[in-house]
């Protein structure tokens, strides 16, 4: 069956071969259009229209234009890729490393902060992921001193990175542990003003705050006030620590892509008086290896990508097959998920070119028919569209239903209509925003969100994970996966405001729906850009608390799963931290996705290691 599939969508490399000479692809011609203060670009004609007695005459329509530029990546250079380090000789050195690190773990510390510091050093690093059922364990043993030294005079500093690495990998710890370090006004004691050392991890330890938590809303406030009053006295920090607060001030640990910090931390603590040689090793080597592993999963997608031809046929569509591959390793970058990576990129790609179907190049008529193509999910319905649709539509049912194959053959479950949903409920809310846009109503932005999380594409991003790292699949798995649990709206919900900061300005420039961020300020008049910004901010701040809530709660699916969910939130954070990071590239995502996937660490290996 998915040979079938696969088989029946190869397009002939002539188009011609498939469209008759009157209908063959028309060039396009641009025109300049003016509406009250909008400035678009339009074109004239379709890509290789198709007549329908039902629509209008394709040659007539006036289409905008996203103005989106060509891939920084092309085919030819992402299959060219090639990275030593998958080698066997760097594994087998990495694995050594590796059962050194395991002996630090095991070794008795004198003080429980030195356990603290490697397990975090280990996280920052990206290598953790080894280690996991090792550092559990020892953090199950450092939680029972936490909760037995709760009321007990202790050092800020320990305190503060034991309460953020024992949350982080989900024990209870209250707040209370903080409440040593106030004073009887209930505010923090003014003697931790000289900590410069404990008022970091105190900073970054307020972000795993759960709803109603008053004391670690004190401990951010106190926090960021006097490091950022630090930063501006340099000289009362040292240069790492004062590097480490600024980056801390920018984006919040808790809220930065895994992938991207490690990379980051790696160049960091390479520099640090006290790096441990073996463990900087182990993170570089690591990093090259797994690299590797990506590049791999990469060229894959990009092959799949290329076969589709919707980027050489729909020209009006993102070419992005390298920044749609990126969020999946923002998702889950293991090793051993590289099966989601490259269904994840599929879909991720798919929803590009659907959203700019719908944001940009479909007429509203055209539009309504797609919604209706996907509502009934069959081939018949593919006749009623115009070719550039069919050619979408037929590659979202085969990606689609690939996936259905591969989930019944090894597990023996039917999953396309749970598959199938949330394509329609992404169609059905850029069909409402098609709508809106069309007759120009603005909407409140309680409104708009009531879709927006969906229209933001990642409902549907995570549901794809779902059937690629869950077996076995449950009933009720698939049950509260359908009414998209909490988990995923709420993580959702930070994508679409990320997504809104980062991308507003130019959406509107092309004639797309207001955002968030217009929408409040529409409901509240007077209200400017920067202030609306401002409080999509704080609605971010205030949705991650219910993530943090929900990110260890009781629940029909695994930890894999949970984990991509809160992942997404922090990818589209850093994707769109300077901006649109994934639809019109801006230097410092494209610097960042280069370190990640193209460029691997230099290393200065012992001998008598030889690659």
């Amino acid at each position: 069956m998915a040979l079938w599939m696969n088989s029946c969508f190869q397009m002939p490399q002539n188009p011609s071969s498939i469209i008759s000479p009157k209908n063959r692809i028309i060039s396009t011609k641009l025109v300049s259009f003016t509406s009250s203060s909008r400035n678009f670009s339009l074109i004239r004609s379709s890509s290789a229209p198709e007549p329908n007695p039902d629509l209008k005459d394709h040659t007539k329509i006036i289409r905008r234009s996203g103005n989106y530029q060509p891939p920084n990546w092309g085919f030819e250079f992402i299959q060219s890729l090639k990275n030593e380090y998958s080698g066997a000789s760097y594994v087998s050195r990495r694995n050594k490393l590796k059962e050194q690190v395991e002996v630090m773990l095991d070794e008795d510390h004198e003080d429980m902060v030195s356990k603290l510091e490697l397990i975090s050093d280990l996280d920052r690093l990206g290598v953790s992921y080894h280690l996991q059922e090792k550092i559990k364990s020892i953090l199950r043993e450092i939680h029972n001193g936490f909760i037995n030294a709760s009321n007990e005079k202790g050092c800020l500093y320990t305190t503060a990175l034991g309460f953020r690495l024992l949350r982080h990998y989900g024990f209870h710890v209250s707040q209370d542990v903080f409440n040593c370090f106030l004073d009887e006004e209930g505010k923090f004691e003014q003697q931790h003003l000289k900590d410069r050392k404990g008022l970091l991890p105190l900073y970054e330890a307020s972000y795993l705050e759960i709803e109603n938590e008053n004391t670690l809303k004190l401990a951010r406030d106190f926090a960021a006030k006097n490091l950022k009053r630090s930063l501006g006295f340099n000289k009362n920090l040292s240069p790492h620590l004062a590097e480490l607060v600024q980056h801390s001030l920018e984006l919040p640990l808790h809220w930065r892509m895994p992938r991207a910090e490690a990379r980051w931390f790696i160049d960091i603590y390479e520099k640090l008086p006290d790096s441990d040689l073996v463990l900087l090793e182990f993170a570089k080597l690591d990093f090259n290896i797994v690299q590797a592993t990506h590049q791999e999963d990469l060229k894959f997608a990009s092959r799949w990508w290329n076969s589709t031809g919707l980027a050489e046929r729909l020209s009006f569509v993102r070419d992005r097959v390298v920044e749609n591959f990126y969020w999946t390793i923002g998702e889950t970058f293991e090793p051993e998920h590289g099966y989601c990576r490259r269904i994840s990129t599929k879909i991720n790609a798919l929803l590009t070119a659907v959203d700019d179907i719908y944001d940009v190049y479909g007429t509203l008529e055209e539009l309504q028919l797609f919604t209706e193509a996907i509502e009934r999910w069959d081939m018949e319905v593919m006749d009623q569209l115009p070719y550039y649709m069919k050619i979408c539509y037929l590659a979202v049912f085969n990606a689609v239903n690939e996936l259905a194959y591969d989930v019944l053959r090894d597990q023996g479950v039917h999953i396309i209509s749970h598959l199938k949903k949330p394509w329609l409920d992404i169609c059905r809310a850029y069909l409402k925003e098609a709508r809106w846009y069309y007759s120009g109503y603005k909407p409140t932005l309680e409104e708009f969100m009531e879709d927006g999380w969906i229209s933001s594409a990642s409902p549907t991003m995570i549901l794809h994970t779902f059937f690629c790292v869950t077996n076995p699949i449950s009933k009720d798995g698939l049950e509260c996966l359908d009414k998209y649990p909490e988990i995923v709206r709420l993580s959702t919900t930070i994508v679409r405001y990320a997504d809104d900061l980062g991308t507003s300005s130019d959406e509107l420039a092309r004639g797309d729906v207001p955002k968030s961020i217009q929408c409040y300020m529409h409901d509240n008049t007077g209200v400017n850009e920067e202030d609306a910004r401002d409080y999509i901010k704080y609605l971010i701040g205030q949705t991650w608390k219910r993530v943090n809530r929900e990110r260890v709660a009781n629940s029909p699916f695994c930890q894999t799963f949970i984990r991509i969910s809160v992942n997404l939130c922090r990818m589209s954070q850093s994707l769109y931290l300077y901006g649109d990071g994934h639809g019109h590239s801006n230097p410092q995502t494209k610097a960042e996705i280069e370190s990640l996937l193209f460029h691997p660490i230099h290393l200065f290996l012992p001998d008598p290691f030889v690659a």
